[in-house]
């Protein structure tokens, strides 16, 4: 069994309440705080939560795809969160959409491949399922018909 994995995210203060969030590789990305207090110059940290959520869950989902050789033309994920009206107005409801598109691909597949992102792989999911209630849902939409030639 593998010791604990230790992530380190270091924030530094931009301007106003923009920071700018480093990863240990050297990754960046920005948050900023919501009107009147940030500029929207990035994502809020909350907003980043789902953000987090949503890409763990999708990068799971089209992996699986992506292993059961099917071919995936345009992927996207929503996530919604539902905060509380009181503070510190932690999100109390998250829906997940997926929406996948390409030739020939079963819904059951699709079905699958968040379940075992969301069962056994995604540990944002797990943590976050403790903490709001939780719904997925998921959409298959056909790129062939975007093939077709006219007469």
């Amino acid at each position: 069994m593998e010791g604990p994995v230790i992530s380190t995210v270091d924030l530094v203060l931009k301007d106003g309440m923009r920071f700018e969030a480093t990863d240990a590789v050297g990754a960046v990305a920005t948050l900023d705080a919501a009107p009147p207090l940030g500029q929207v110059a990035g994502l809020t940290p909350m907003e980043f939560l789902l953000a987090g959520l949503g890409g763990c869950t999708a990068m799971d989902v089209i992996s699986i795809l992506r292993k059961k050789r099917l071919e995936v033309t345009d992927y996207r994920v929503e996530v919604k969160g539902t905060k509380a009206s009181d503070h510190p107005k932690v999100y109390t409801e998250i829906a997940i959409r997926h929406i996948v598109t390409g030739p020939d691909i079963p819904d059951e597949a699709v079905r699958r491949s968040i379940e075992l992102s969301e069962e056994k792989y995604c540990s944002a999911y797990a943590m976050l399922r403790q903490a709001a209630r939780t719904s997925t849902t998921f959409e298959v939409r056909s790129s062939v018909s975007f093939m077709r030639r006219m007469p």
